[in-house]
């Protein structure tokens, strides 16, 4: 069995470690010409690592990222709303990991070229037809290189992992529209700076019109006495109804002038200074927050979506680069089970596309972070007792369902 991969991304390569794991050959297509390290920081969650520690990649994921100790969420003036301890110090078998996205992508691409080849990893192949036959599928790629030449290649199966503006997808669906933008603008960067608290925890703080969310992705700085600090400032500009201002892009340039007046005066926190953070960061990048609506179907005879490219969501619950890593396993367990290609296919639908629909949904409803929402809306001044304003169960029940529901808690994991 051969599968063709579309996407160099971390899904992408995920699926070539994971199939390569259980004996089925895969080649990898990528349209970029070149494999970079795009992005800033992301969090992976112990259920994803748990299946990249199986694929040997713990102790190159040490070296690059940090195991997150403690959540906080916090409302806007620094007081603390829910705490809770991650990874390890939570007693899970494996950590969560703060770490820069193309940190991570680099350490799959790294074991792809080991593992499956240099050979089978193709860069500036940009997809522009496929077909499923009966007896396998053919894939047509543009080769980006300046020319109009034009390659096709064979396989038994397709694995569209190409991201929220996926090729095959529109294929499937050429009446989805643009993704859908929720009105809310991101603004990422990473600095190097001095730890905070215990140089490894994550402080989510704000409300519903402006959050600033902070963690340590990184000890490989130039100074020793420093860490690469990641953050990001999440402001409601509109009401969802209009298209995003911007394609989304990891790559577009932030202006000072336009992220600033969201923050200043707005956040009020003791740790840190976040308009100070801001201003010493020599780069950072804005991004829409979109998705695309669930999809009824995934699987079409020996072609399957994966990832971004099957249940892009908003970037909260550090559940997007989590749940395509899962996807990964589930697909390349069921498909070295002896099921046909298509029996295979559709059972990794089946598994995967109700839990990752109600993650989307989730995410839409501000997912864990409902918590901070919950809390503003009820004490937008802030609070002298939190219980006053929300009962332990209550917020315990909208950060622990969410953790049950996406499949990280710890019994989930542990097992």
């Amino acid at each position: 069995m051969k599968a063709l991969i579309i996407g160099g991304g971390v899904g992408g390569f995920a699926t070539a470690l994971s199939l390569h794991r259980v004996g089925i050959d895969c080649e990898v297509f990528e349209q970029s010409r070149q494999i970079t390290e795009l992005g800033v920081g992301i969090n992976t969650l112990p259920h994803a690592i748990k299946e990249l520690a199986e694929l040997g990649l713990l102790e190159e994921l040490d070296r690059v990222a940090i195991r997150t100790r403690e959540l906080i969420y916090a409302n806007r003036f620094g007081q603390t709303v829910w705490r809770e301890p991650r990874g390890v110090d939570a007693g899970y078998d494996v950590p969560q990991f703060s770490i820069h996205r193309g940190k991570l992508q680099g350490v799959l691409h790294d074991a792809a070229r080991e593992r499956i080849g240099d050979a089978n990893i193709h860069t500036g192949h940009q997809l522009v037809s496929f077909e499923d036959t009966a007896d396998g599928v053919t894939a047509t790629f543009k080769l980006r290189e300046g020319s109009e030449e034009t390659r096709t290649v064979r396989a038994d199966l397709l694995i569209a992992a190409d991201g929220i503006h996926s090729i095959v997808r529109a294929h499937y669906y050429p009446d989805q529209g643009p993704p859908a933008w929720n009105g809310i603008m991101l603004w990422r960067g990473a600095v190097e700076g001095p730890p905070v608290l215990s140089g490894r925890d994550m402080i989510i703080a704000g409300g519903m019109a402006a959050k600033f969310v902070f963690y340590p992705i990184s000890n490989e700085t130039e100074d020793s006495n420093t860490q690469l600090l990641n953050w990001a400032v999440a402001v409601k500009l509109g009401d969802g109804t209009s298209p995003p201002p911007n394609r989304e892009d990891w790559n577009r340039a932030g202006k000072l002038s336009e992220l600033l007046p969201h923050v200043e005066g707005l956040f009020h926190l003791d740790v840190f200074d976040p308009v100070k953070l801001i201003k010493s960061t020599p780069e950072f990048f804005e991004y829409p927050m979109c998705d695309r609506n669930p999809l009824p179907q995934w699987t079409f005879g020996r072609i399957t979506l994966l990832g971004d490219a099957a249940h892009p969501m908003y970037p909260v619950g550090s559940n997007g680069a989590s749940q395509a890593i899962l996807d990964a396993r589930a697909l390349a367990d069921i498909l070295a089970s002896g099921a046909s290609i298509e029996d295979a296919l559709k059972a990794y639908e089946a598994e995967r596309l109700p839990v990752t629909t109600e993650i989307v949904q989730q995410n839409r409803g501000g997912g864990p972070e409902r918590v901070i929402d919950v809390v503003e809306a009820r004490a937008p001044d802030g609070f002298d007792d939190l219980h006053a304003i929300a009962s332990h169960d209550e917020l315990e029940a909208i950060v622990k369902g969410y953790s049950s529901l996406a499949g990280f808690e710890k019994d989930q994991v542990n097992k």
